[in-house]
């Protein structure tokens, strides 16, 4: 398929085939919250006051961000096939890493490179996915196959480049979706799950999902449409990702929609100069996750990646983990420096990781609960339901 063929498919899936909702008309029609919008208020105003009534909320907050933000994604493909595997021992004889293609999609047109590095001993294993566009790029590789970790990376480029002139083979495979490239590199977490659920060596009950800058906003978006995944850790991700539209320092809606148009739906760009009409906040992702665990890991001198707003949507998010008696699962570590994942940030998620799956307290358990900047006033005014 030629690029302006693949171009004008993917127009015409995002013009006749996207749903239409309540927030889909003209932006000044919308009301004006320049507060973090509440998550337990429905799309007809009535509060959440039952659980039934949140499993009905998540799925309008699913819409909600799927329309206006990010695009809607197929379905994990279910059926996958590795081929070309080759395998080395790694970190002095601690585990071992398999290198192998996955084959899936229609037609099994699709296909994901990744590696997948298992530790010497008692499985099944708890495994962190990362996605990135080099493998083999994890700087504590040793320390967390001492610990018992599996860790697998694939390559998002192989399913969107992340070129906005680009139709890759995902956008290709599914015109039917208006997903754009944040959607196709989430839903490549997904391919990877359900491969590694055919694996005894994986424990099914402790995935984690982690990236950096741009690769964790997509971490952020596949643990909140992924109930499977366990522990969900962007780091450094900023606008579009951890952070918060209405509130903070860095990057903006109008920079991130017109330096990367391809990331979001066109209709994002809509609410630039305008973020007071969001119907949402980037707490609603994290909403998304709840019950399940959430960590995000900043460094203090990344302005760009507005680490103030990530503790903002973090603390908006926690009113609905504690609602759902789970505040202890959503940590938030600092750290100094700048726009990277580092090894202190991998160091911090492995304690996390260790505190959440096998209820090991790390030695500095407050380093992972930081709270180190002061609130807007009245940027959260609303409560969880009584």
């Amino acid at each position: 398929m030629d690029t302006y063929t693949g171009a004008l498919i993917l127009s015409l899936a995002a013009t006749f085939l996207a749903p239409t909702g309540p927030y889909d008309g003209e932006i000044e029609a919308l009301p004006s919250i320049p507060e973090l919008p509440d998550p337990f208020r429905m799309d007809d105003g009535a509060r959440v006051a039952s659980p039934d009534d949140w499993a009905r909320r998540r799925e309008e907050i699913r819409e909600i961000l799927l329309s206006q933000e990010y695009g809607h994604m197929p379905p994990p493909p279910g059926a996958v096939r590795a081929e070309d595997e080759t395998r080395q021992p790694v970190a002095d004889g601690l585990g071992v890493e398999r290198r192998l293609t996955l084959r899936f999609g229609p037609d099994e047109r699709l296909s994901l490179r990744i590696s997948l590095t298992l530790p010497d001993g008692d499985e099944p294993f708890p495994v962190i996915i990362k996605n990135d566009v080099a493998l083999g790029a994890v700087p504590i590789l040793e320390e967390g196959l001492r610990r018992g970790y599996a860790f697998c990376e694939f390559l998002r480029a192989d399913l969107q480049p992340d070129d906005a002139q680009a139709v890759g083979p995902a956008w290709q495979a599914y015109p039917e979706h208006d997903w754009r490239t944040l959607a196709v590199w989430a839903w490549g977490h997904s391919v990877v799950i359900d491969y590694l659920l055919t694996l005894p060596e994986i424990d099914p009950q402790r995935i984690a999902v982690t990236g950096h800058s741009r690769g964790g906003k997509a971490a952020l978006l596949a643990g909140a449409m992924d109930d499977r995944i366990s522990l969900t850790w962007p780091n450094g991700s900023g606008c579009g990702g951890a952070g918060c539209y209405r509130f903070g320092v860095g990057e903006t809606l109008q920079a991130i929609t017109t330096n990367f148009p391809h990331w979001f739906v066109p209709r994002l760009s809509e609410y630039a100069d305008r973020e007071d009409r969001l119907p949402f906040d980037q707490h609603f992702v994290k909403a998304l996750v709840a019950p399940r665990a959430l960590f995000a890991t900043e460094a203090f001198g990344d302005e760009w990646a507005n680490p103030p707003g990530t503790q903002l949507t973090h603390e908006a998010a926690q009113v609905v983990y504690e609602w759902l008696d789970a505040g202890d699962r959503v940590g938030l570590h600092y750290r100094d420096g700048q726009h990277d994942q580092l090894s202190e940030d991998w160091l911090a998620a492995l304690d996390f990781a260790d505190l959440v799956f096998f209820g090991a307290d790390p030695a500095d358990r407050d380093r992972l609960f930081q709270r180190p900047f002061d609130p807007p006033d009245g940027a959260i005014p609303w409560a969880a339901p009584q």
